[in-house]
């Protein structure tokens, strides 16, 4: 007898931003001075106000199962959140608190995607949306955002890669990986396109309270009642204060959707963790003055990196508005020699800055875009410059 593997389960890509930072793990384990610029998570402690609610719900006895969808008090802690930041309104029968944002996401598309359905997905993109898609049966339609377009896409161009078999759009803003964010105008017209096409829009807005300079954060689902009800707005509270391991997200979406994503998550996981979920409680309503203070720090590094990526030849980026990352072109590194060989992908190009030059950038072939790096500045500022200084040496010896 010959017992054969899911073909669906084998076809999942292993994320490569894990693979890049577990091997920098295991040469700083090995007593290596790697700079990881891999990181998708601020490189703060959790806030202690946070910290301390969860020990007392851990006292309190709170280590019981939840219902599935999330506790009462919670539920009404992201409506006001959704309520006074995002200028959304939502019950708490419309919210679903989940396993993290890609729990979020994996329950979103189960809930709705029927086997063949498309989703529009803008390139540049973070490399599990089209894994979570084709997960749930569903179809992955890419349309490109040129370095020239700021690396967003525009509703033409949606409406260009629109069928009759498209369900939903994923719209990702500030963007993992580029940090450029879209204005009120561009998702308008977006909005309007996917009202007139009648599809999903998949907001993923996780990054939303890292917006530097005089940009505000809009969420598609506050321009009109029509888009409103067709959209589906993710976030979490990861990024914001520092709990990526908590591993709570949270969706906003019609009654309907949340229902669906509710029952699904029941049977696969059934709640998410009830001590996190009193944490996020804290973390929502408790004082926000570290938010700041984080945000603040990561706008100095974001200045500080953007400004040396400029200053070095044959690399380039745009000015990033948002999240906590830099997209950086490098082709004219591809076209180049090193040690007499030409480098042919941005993954021989990562393996040659660990190995050689103890840095770990992120290979974006799996993000759509194969010439270009990305790196993060959720590091400490002295580790960037180090990082930096190695970066520079390595493109001015090409």
């Amino acid at each position: 007898m010959s017992l054969s593997l899911s073909k669906k389960a084998m076809a999942v890509k292993p994320s490569s931003t894990l693979a890049i930072t577990a091997k920098a793990k295991e040469m700083k384990a090995q007593g290596i001075d790697v700079v990881g610029f891999g990181a998708g998570e601020p490189d703060f402690n959790t806030p202690d106000n946070i910290c301390d609610a969860a020990i007392k719900a851990i006292n309190d006895g709170f280590t019981k199962y939840t219902p599935a969808s999330g506790i009462m008090e919670l539920k009404e802690a992201v409506c006001e959140k959704f309520k006074y930041f995002n200028h959304l309104t939502y019950t708490p029968d419309q919210i679903v608190i989940s396993n993290g944002g890609k729990h979020s996401l994996t329950n979103i598309f189960q809930a709705i995607i029927n086997p063949g359905d498309e989703v529009i997905i803008p390139s540049p993109y973070w490399l599990s949306y089209p894994e979570i898609v084709k997960l749930a049966d569903g179809i992955p339609v890419y349309i490109r955002g040129e370095k020239s377009q700021g690396y967003k896409v525009n509703a033409k161009q949606m409406e260009e890669a629109i069928t009759d078999k498209t369900k939903a759009l994923i719209l990702n803003t500030p963007s993992n990986p580029s940090g450029m964010i879209y204005s009120k105008e561009e998702l308008q017209e977006i909005a309007d396109m996917a009202v007139k096409h009648d599809i999903y829009v998949v907001a993923d807005e996780m990054y939303e309270y890292l917006i530097y300079g005089e940009e505000n954060h809009v969420s598609i689902g506050t321009l009109g009642d029509e888009i409103y009800k067709r959209t589906i707005t993710c976030s979490g509270v990861a990024k914001s204060y520092s709990m990526t391991g908590w591993r709570i997200g949270y969706t906003g979406s019609s009654v309907e959707i949340a229902k669906l994503m509710g029952s699904v998550q029941s049977h696969q996981t059934s709640n998410p963790n009830s001590i996190a979920q009193k944490a996020a409680v804290e973390a929502l309503k408790g004082p926000q003055n570290k938010v700041a203070v984080m945000k603040e720090e990561f706008d100095k590094r974001r200045k500080y990196l953007y400004d040396r990526i400029c200053h070095m030849p044959f690399v380039s980026a745009l000015e990033p508005k948002g999240a906590f990352y830099v997209f950086v072109d490098v082709s004219e590194v591809l076209e180049k020699n090193y040690k007499g060989k030409k480098i042919e992908t941005t993954v021989e190009l990562a393996k040659i800055l660990l190995e050689d030059f103890a840095v770990a950038v992120v290979p974006c072939g799996d993000f759509g875009f194969p010439d270009h790096i990305r790196l993060s500045y959720a590091i400490a500022i002295g580790q960037i410059e180090k990082g930096m200084d190695r970066l520079e040496k390595f493109v001015k010896g090409l």
